[in-house]
This record gives structure tokens, C-alpha cells and sequence, in this order.
């Protein structure tokens, strides 16, 4: 066992591991953030995405013991209050959920890429996106949401 200390949405964790757990598995089974979602298991579908030290990365391709020292903010950081954020708002407001499977990495990905600086253009959203596999919505009212959120306007 490896002893790992990270902040988690905001709180010092610290853990003793096996070497080769999975970044994802930590925060779903040791720390019980669920909303850290497991697809593919090989970095394509981007269910998995978290923010590791602000920047989002596919946690099931990394080991727990690489985010040793680091920041992580999962799905549930999002909203610290439990208030929804304007991202989170706007995705409601575009009807940008369906299932809800893969919808915590891509507002991850989403707010890395608006925490960026500039609102992203369309083709911007549309390239982070790439990287994120949905079998419901279609694409429109993520894109949609995010664009809104960039706008300000995902606020009700």
C-alpha cells in the first residue's frame, strides 16, 4: 500500500492505495464520488474526466498515486454551495441532459475550456466535445448550453 494525500473538492484526503488503482476507482470506490463515471475504461468516451490541478484529464488512465499532491474536483465540486453553477444552469435550461451518463466529464471539460480565458467559439466547443462520447442528446444542446453559459446566460 501507497500512502496518497489529495485535496478533493476542496478537502485533504489522505489515503492509503494499492499501486495500480485507477485514479477513477479511488474517487468512485475509496472516497464514494460516485458521479465520476466509468465508460470505456481507455480514455475515449470522457465519462471519467475530472479537473486535476484545473485541468481536465481522463481519470481511469490515471493511477491514484500520480494525483498524489494534487487538486482534484470531480463533479461534485462543481457546486460547492449545492447551488447549481451557471454552467450547470444552462445545461438544464438547453435540455442538454438525457441519461446523465456522461454528463459530469463533459461540465468538467466545459468548465476547463470557459475557466480558459475568452468565450470559446462554437468549433472550439465543438473540438472539446470531440472527445466525449453521448448517446442521447445528439451534440446540439451541449453545445448549445455551453455557449449559453460562455454568454452569461446560463442563469435563471
Amino acid at each position: 500500500m501507497i500512502p496518497v494525500e489529495v485535496t478533493v473538492n476542496g478537502r485533504r484526503r489522505r489515503e492509503q492505495v494499492e499501486p495500480r488503482l485507477l485514479l477513477s476507482d479511488f474517487l468512485r470506490h475509496v472516497l464514494g464520488l460516485t458521479g465520476t463515471h466509468v465508460g470505456c475504461e481507455h480514455g475515449v468516451c470522457g465519462a471519467c474526466t475530472v479537473r486535476l490541478d484545473g485541468a481536465a484529464v481522463r481519470s481511469c488512465l490515471l493511477l491514484a498515486v500520480q494525483a498524489d499532491g494534487a487538486d482534484v474536483q470531480t463533479v461534485e465540486g462543481l457546486a460547492g454551495d449545492g447551488r447549481l453553477t451557471p454552467l450547470q444552469e444552462a445545461f438544464r435550461e438547453a435540455h442538454a441532459l438525457q441519461c446523465g451518463f456522461c454528463t459530469p466529464g463533459i461540465l468538467l471539460s466545459a468548465a476547463d475550456l470557459l475557466e480558459r480565458g475568452e468565450a470559446p467559439t462554437r468549433p472550439e466547443i465543438e473540438e472539446m466535445l470531440s472527445g466525449h462520447l453521448c448517446r442521447c442528446t445528439g451534440y446540439e444542446p451541449i453545445v448549445d448550453a455551453i455557449e449559453r453559459a460562455a454568454a452569461g446566460e446560463g442563469t435563471t
